[in-house]
């Protein structure tokens, strides 16, 4: 199975430094407006970049035909689309997919059939602002880099090189 057709958007100055604090999410879908996917059959993601206020679309990317059972390297393009991800959210995911996506930091995030995107990104950013949940509280951390102040306060508490 190889990756078909893939649609990135190019973030103009304004949204790169969105992009520095947003969480990288991917949907399981065929229309770009519904999770419709199992996670190692789905023919195609949308990936936005979602913070507490806004969300913008990113890429969408598509697969080609696969055979559904006993094909493991079906999995592996999936993944490497899926690199810098926080969660994926599809119908259902296989045992060895959680894995692989757990051992990659990639929270797999289980929804009913045909649950809307745009729900779905609005229910994510108020978990954002009421407290999130523990897989969200670590991937927001994971995804932040190091605080920029952090020599600065080292400084200040007397730390010498």
């Amino acid at each position: 199975m190889s990756l078909t057709r893939r649609i990135h958007i190019v973030p103009d100055t304004d949204k790169e430094k969105f992009m520095q604090t947003a969480l990288k999410i991917a949907f399981a879908t065929t229309d770009m407006e519904t999770v419709n996917q199992h996670f190692g059959s789905a023919k195609s993601f949308a990936l936005y970049a979602v913070d507490q206020e806004e969300a913008h679309f990113l890429e969408a990317a598509q697969f080609g035909e696969l055979n559904q059972d006993g094909n493991e390297d079906k999995l592996s393009v999936k993944l490497d689309l899926l690199d810098g991800c926080a969660a994926v959210y599809c119908q259902a995911v296989g045992g060895s997919a959680i894995n692989q996506l757990i051992a990659r930091n990639i929270q797999p995030v289980k929804v009913h059939e045909n649950s809307k995107i745009k729900t779905l990104i609005m229910d994510l950013q108020t978990e954002m602002k009421a407290g999130p949940s523990s897989w969200l509280a670590k991937a927001i951390n994971q995804h932040k880099g190091p605080n920029p102040e952090r020599f600065n306060k080292m400084a200040e508490e007397g730390w010498d090189e």
